[in-house]
């Protein structure tokens, strides 16, 4: 029997090992999933087969007994055999905190003595476990990723029991069924159904706007009163109509400069919330198609998707001008101008980010640097949805002349009209949605060049009427009063 063997997670990943290793660190051996499930409340304390309202709390943690269903027992019996003999152990499932506790609580189960050592990699490529294998550290070194893992498990199985029976024991006296609480589940439909209860209860009201119409030269646009709180009585928003009407002179335009930083690349949940806007994707279709653009046959064009993080490791920062260059080969992103050495962002605002990686198992998700010079012959094979999650992992790796380390300077412009001389008229307006104060300083979010025309000099309001009322958010209806 081997002296040493490799635990990986599932058998596409043991495949892999095994393609980019052979058996030089020993037989790979693929679990599946969680080998172990924990025990029940009655396998522990007998008297708590009775549900009754109260902690399901043993004095010890739960203690593990083999998971039943597909192929475990088979695979499990085969790790015990190998363990028997091995001197020492490669665990190399997932990177993150349930990868470690797949992995380890196989070895704690059998009571494993021997050396193990912990590999972790961010991508399945083969150039990229067999640096992982060259970079593996003490398991020890993980013993607080493990223990989180385990009171995160231990944490469910107290507190999901414990709760849902005593729900079904006190809320569902003579109903059928359990009632159900878990840590995910019930806050989640606590959300969907506080909303339902805003929307049932919702009551509508009237309330006011007033449009300007402005008249220059190059053509017109519309400005928008916007007083702190909505208007809801007539009388008050036809003052300002009479106020505003007839109104003739300048346009104060003033045009400022603003830095705005490239965005992050993507962890797993923004990913999802970019996908779900986008595409109308749930999010379990996003991680789906990220696990295949991972450890897919023939594709490992992406990092580990399960990313906690926005940030990446100041280690991969020459990894930059190849994953560039490799980009620039697709027709997505090949007619992109690129700075000749692009300029690295580093710090909390940036990209690079050590600290920002501190207590998370693993970095943003990016193109794989190992098998970006192969995008051009996978491109064929992906479908369009995959097709489309990658772009979007790339776009935010790659700046407007290179995204990951450019800051964008844009143009922004104020319009303000000037009516000093008719202290009972607006001093706030809106254009195109973006609040402007006639004192102070006002927000520049969101205006642009497109905003308003480049010389605007003067503007004549015309006449107003009233549009017919329309309902907009839960709580409010909107009539407008509109200067023509």
């Amino acid at each position: 029997m081997a002296d040493q063997i490799v635990i990986t997670e599932k058998t596409s990943q043991a495949k892999d090992v095994r393609a980019a290793i052979g058996s030089r660190y020993g037989v790979v051996l693929p679990a599946e999933g969680h080998l172990f499930d924990l025990l029940e409340p009655q396998d522990v304390v007998p008297g708590w087969k009775r549900w009754t309202p109260i902690l399901l709390r043993p004095q010890e943690l739960y203690g593990t007994r083999p998971a039943k269903g597909g192929n475990k027992a088979a695979k499990l019996k085969a790790i015990r055999e190998a363990l028997r003999t091995a001197k020492r152990v490669w665990l190399a499932t997932d990177c993150d905190r349930e990868g470690q506790l797949i992995g380890q609580e196989i070895l704690e189960h059998y009571k494993y003595r021997g050396e193990v050592m912990r590999v972790l990699f961010t991508a399945q490529d083969t150039q990229t476990i067999r640096q992982s294998f060259d970079r593996a550290k003490p398991n020890s070194d993980y013993a607080r990723l493990y223990a989180a893992a385990v009171a995160r498990r231990q944490a469910d199985q107290i507190y999901n029991l414990s709760l849902t029976r005593t729900a079904t024991v006190i809320l569902g006296k003579g109903a059928r069924g359990v009632i159900g609480v878990g840590r995910v589940k019930t806050p989640t439909l606590a959300i969907v159904c506080r909303r339902e209860l805003e929307i049932r209860n919702f009551v509508p009201v009237t309330y006011f706007e007033v449009v300007a119409t402005a008249m220059v030269e190059g053509g017109e646009f519309k400005m928008r009163y916007a007083p702190r709180e909505r208007i809801l009585k007539r009388e008050i928003v036809e003052s300002v109509v009479a106020a505003i009407r007839d109104f003739e002179g300048p346009l104060g335009v003033r045009v400022e400069g603003k830095r705005q930083g490239p965005p992050k690349p993507h962890d797993l949940p923004s990913l999802q919330k970019l996908c779900a806007s986008r595409f109308g994707w749930a999010a379990a279709k996003t991680l789906e198609i990220a696990q295949e653009l991972y450890d897919g046959q023939g594709k490992k064009i992406i990092t580990y998707p399960r990313a906690e993080v926005r940030y990446l490791p100041e280690t991969l920062i020459g990894d930059v001008p190849k994953i560039v260059a490799g980009l620039q080969a697709g027709r997505s992103f090949s007619t992109i101008p690129v700075p000749a050495v692009p300029v690295i962002r580093k710090g909390k605002s940036g990209s690079f980010y050590d600290k920002g990686l501190e207590g998370a198992s693993h970095h943003a998700v990016i193109p794989n640097v190992n098998t970006i010079e192969k995008l051009r012959d996978v491109w064929p094979r992906l479908s369009s949805d995959e097709k489309k999650l990658f772009d979007v992992i790339a776009g935010h790796i790659w700046p407007p002349s290179c995204r990951i380390s450019a800051t964008a300077r844009q143009p922004q412009r104020l319009i303000r009209a000037d009516f000093r001389s008719r202290p009972q008229a607006a001093n706030t307006l809106i254009l195109d949605g973006v609040q402007h104060s006639r004192n102070g300083n006002p927000p520049m979010k969101k205006v642009t060049m497109r905003s308003c025309f480049l010389r605007c000099k003067t503007a004549k309001p015309r006449d107003c009427g009233t549009l017919p009322s329309k309902t907009r958010k839960p709580g409010h209806r909107r009539a407008i009063m509109k200067v023509l």
